[in-house]
């Protein structure tokens, strides 16, 4: 089989050496062209030409970015209220690697964290040609893998991002640093948001919305933090939607969040399982987020959730 392996160098936990040992581990598996990004978007390129060139899989060395950029790459643009993956050609396997921060997608997918240990899953996959086909979603003419917000989390991936462009890596603890500064700095703003579900009263009042397409929606090192936890790449969409930024409600939710099994329940929170698509409007121009980059201020998004979207090198679901 002829693979691309991609490597993003900038990835936060990316060395020399770990993309030395996973080219050499896969050389002996697969017929292997590695390549570099340089720049935003390149990952995208680069799983184009692959697509174009008959590559029969693409090893994604690198974070959710990079990761997102090379599926969004492969799939093109999505079709405005399409539920279906439009496509010309067949589609490479996609694998992981970890090489990011969080690396939400790599490990809802069961990969093992660690890079080495990660290698040496890949190589078992491989050898035992195990693969799993996925839903994916998408907003805003372009595909997203594991969640989206709008609001809060939003402004987080914003900072994050404005931290990263100095130089300095993204961790968890600037993730969290972020969040509590952004709460505490707009938890006495008025709600903007207005979420419509299928088949569900319109929902005003809303201060920040989570869309999920998968389990768990973020790590907090290897805590599993979980907003919606029926959701699967199996399912629709997920949303968890907060009608409050009073500090005990919060704490309240965010306790739930981070205990194990949990259901997250408030009056003042709305979650809705497995549909088909979600849309949130606001009053005035809101962040938004997809796998944890900042796309930009938007009035009106509308989320679409596609079944059976993309082949991945991965475990079966548990």
């Amino acid at each position: 089989m002829r693979a691309l392996l991609i490597v993003n160098p900038n990835a936060t936990s990316t060395t020399p050496a770990g993309r030395d040992l996973l080219a050499h581990a896969l050389s002996s598996r697969v017929q292997l062209t590695v390549t570099h990004t340089t720049h935003r978007g390149h990952a995208a390129e680069l799983a184009q030409q692959a697509h174009v060139d008959g590559m029969g899989l693409i090893i994604v060395h690198g974070g959710d970015g990079t990761v997102n950029e090379v599926v969004n790459g492969l799939l093109g643009a999505p079709t405005p209220q399409s539920m279906r993956a439009v496509t010309v050609g067949p589609i490479p396997l996609i694998a992981v690697v970890p090489g990011g921060s969080a690396n939400v997608f790599a490990r809802s997918l069961g990969i093992a964290p660690d890079p080495v240990d990660a290698t040496n899953q890949l190589i078992d996959l491989l050898a035992h040609r195990q693969r799993r086909r996925i839903g994916l979603a998408h907003c805003d003419g372009r595909w997203f893998t594991f969640n989206a917000g709008v609001g809060w989390d939003a402004q987080v991936c914003e900072a994050v991002d404005a931290h990263r462009k100095h130089g300095r890596p993204a961790s968890p603890a600037q993730y969290v640093r972020a969040a509590v500064r952004i709460f505490f700095r707009s938890k006495n703003a008025e709600p903007t948001l207005t979420v419509r579900v299928p088949g569900h009263e319109p929902v005003e009042g809303v201060h920040y919305a989570f869309v999920s397409n998968s389990s768990p929606w973020t790590y907090l090192n290897t805590r599993e933090v979980r907003t919606n936890p029926d959701i699967t790449y199996d399912t629709g969409l997920g949303v968890f939607a907060m009608k409050s930024t009073a500090l005990v409600t919060t704490l309240r939710v965010v306790r739930q969040l981070l205990t194990p099994g949990t259901r997250p329940n408030s009056g003042k929170l709305v979650r809705v399982d497995d549909v088909p698509s979600v849309r949130i409007t606001a009053s005035e121009p809101i962040g938004l987020q997809m796998d944890g980059d900042y796309i930009g201020l938007r009035k009106s998004v509308e989320f679409i959730s596609v079944p059976d979207a993309l082949d991945v090198v991965a475990p079966p679901q548990p």
